[in-house]
């Protein structure tokens, strides 16, 4: 019989995501067959998968708009995914809602995209069927595994949602799971936060906690058994760990981690490099950015400082002051909507001026052209025709559909500067909606979901700096054109991989994450097969 461990929250932000990949890992290399599995996510970083062949049909379903073979889940998932050493399906995800802005999601069930819908509809017209998808995805991936990790959503405390909880209530339920309850002590009030929550879970569920973890904790762990032994008294409830702060490497799942889009924050600039080696790479903080992950691979790399840039609020030149050498515009939840705010923020007459390599990637690619069009079918009450930021010769029309694919490109290098150096092919995958084309000669430097002019590049390929000969390629370019004498790896110690497969075999972000959590939770209290 399968066993279903579910890794809850007393807030969104406490350290599960890490922790299940953790136990993931763990698992995989004991021989034991074990799958992630969220029932409901919140994200707009999400991962192109395939869908499980259903009686001969992908994901059962001869409806979809989109190739049947591909759907998307959130990030966690997928990297869990790898870290269970599985091929992710969109079984570990079944329900994804991406945030769009003004109170809307776009629905995804079982990969595929549905409805743009506010919270108050998807409860009343899509909660029955997103829970059947759930209930369905989770009992297939139980026939095939031995055990299921399965991670909660925000806090299991949330009275007012208990009726609808779909990650938490009801996958502890119709996966009749133990539940093992974590607390970020580093946000203060941790006891009273645990305490809490144990009190206001159902009494179905409160029955089911095994344990609790204390996470991200500074200093000495011995402090806190005081604390430690009253809770256990009141509640009944062991704790099983005290974990220290400390960070995998694990790609974040959504943009809690960033600064806000008013603020400006620097990523990467503490890696020991002096100033006068670093280059600085720009990033417009949208407001509604998804998937900025595909930044990590550069704020990791030695001499590379990522700095976020204000939209909301930016004043008339956003870019005065930071001495970026280069821009890259990411993805986003919404192209149209973003696309006016960094008009708004005099961003189009910035970079107009801006005379370094530029580089847009999905959703940013799409605004470095010279319009969109149909843009009201993407956009919050916009007109049809929004003017781009007019850096590329093409257009973007948006249609109903949306493009889900992972794939392998060839490198141009003679296509643009910005990847002279590279050698293909370059991997990633493409999750967007809208179609862009030419509207004059342009360089296709990454096949024909790109477009290069000059020192200007546009991309659908998510994951492209992921490539290290890619991104070498344009680190390099970056620092030619800057002058700056930009260290190569070699010359400093390296910071670990955005790629958790490519490094050396026992230090990836997974090995990591499993000793984590074996050094430091008392696996023996949950069981077989975790105390091996």
């Amino acid at each position: 019989m399968t066993r279903t461990l579910l890794v809850a929250g007393t807030a969104s932000h406490v350290g599960k995501s890490t922790v299940a990949a953790g136990l993931c890992r763990l698992l995989a290399d004991r021989g034991v067959d074990v799958a992630p599995y969220k029932g409901q996510n919140m994200s707009n970083n999400a991962r192109v998968v395939v869908r499980p062949d259903v009686d001969g049909k992908r994901g059962g379903d001869t409806t979809a708009t989109t190739d049947d073979r591909w759907g998307e889940i959130g990030v966690s998932q997928f990297v869990q995914a790898r870290a269970a050493r599985m091929t992710p399906t969109t079984d570990c995800n079944p329900v994804l809602l991406k945030p769009r802005g003004d109170g809307e999601s776009q629905l995804v069930l079982q990969g595929e995209a549905h409805d743009h819908v506010p919270a108050g509809t998807y409860y009343e017209e899509y909660w029955d069927r997103a829970r059947e998808a759930a209930e369905q995805s989770y009992r297939r991936l139980a026939a095939d595994n031995d055990v299921i990790v399965a991670e909660g959503a925000g806090s299991i405390g949330e009275i007012n949602l208990h009726d609808r909880d779909l990650a938490n209530v009801e996958t502890a339920e119709f996966a009749d799971a133990d539940i093992l309850l974590l607390v970020d002590i580093e946000r203060g009030g941790a006891f009273a936060s645990l305490y809490g929550t144990i009190e206001l879970v159902p009494d179905a569920l409160r029955e089911r906690i095994v344990g609790a973890v204390i996470t991200k904790f500074r200093g000495d762990p011995s402090l806190l058994e005081p604390g430690i032994e009253e809770i256990e008294s009141r509640t009944g409830v062991p704790i099983l760990g005290v974990l220290p702060y400390d960070d995998p490497g694990l790609p974040e799942e959504d943009s809690v981690g960033l600064p806000g889009s008013e603020e400006r924050g620097i990523v990467g600039d503490d890696d020991g490099v002096p100033d006068d080696r670093r280059i600085r790479i720009a990033v417009p903080r949208l407001p509604r950015i998804s998937n900025a992950t595909d930044l990590e691979a550069l704020a990791d790399e030695p001499g590379v400082s990522v700095v976020y840039v204000p939209v909301d609020g930016a004043g008339d030149d956003p870019l005065e002051g930071i001495d970026a050498d280069a821009v890259v515009i990411p993805g986003t939840k919404n192209s149209v909507d973003d696309l006016l705010a960094l008009h708004e923020a005099g961003f189009a007459d910035a970079l107009a001026a801006f005379d370094g390599p530029v580089v847009g990637v999905c959703g940013g690619y799409q605004m470095l052209g010279e319009r969109i069009t149909n843009a009201a079918l993407e956009g919050t009450g916009t007109d049809d025709v929004v003017d781009g930021l007019g850096l590329l010769p093409v257009e973007t029309r948006f249609e109903g559909d949306k493009r889900l694919e992972q794939t392998s490109v060839p490198v141009d290098r003679s296509a643009s500067p910005l990847l002279a150096g590279a050698n293909g092919p370059a991997s990633g995958y493409e999750i967007h909606a809208g179609r862009t084309r030419s509207l004059e000669d342009v360089s296709r430097p990454l096949g024909d979901s790109s477009a290069a002019q000059g020192q200007v590049l546009g991309t659908y390929l998510h994951g492209l700096f992921d490539n290290e000969s890619v991104r070498t390629a344009f680190l390099a370019h970056v620092a030619t054109t800057a002058e700056v004498d930009w260290p190569p790896r070699a010359e400093t110690e390296a910071s670990p991989s955005t790629d958790p497969d490519a490094t050396e075999a026992g230090s990836t972000p997974y090995d990591r994450a499993a000793r984590l959590v074996s050094e430091h939770v008392d696996l023996a209290a949950l069981g077989e097969p975790f105390d091996e």
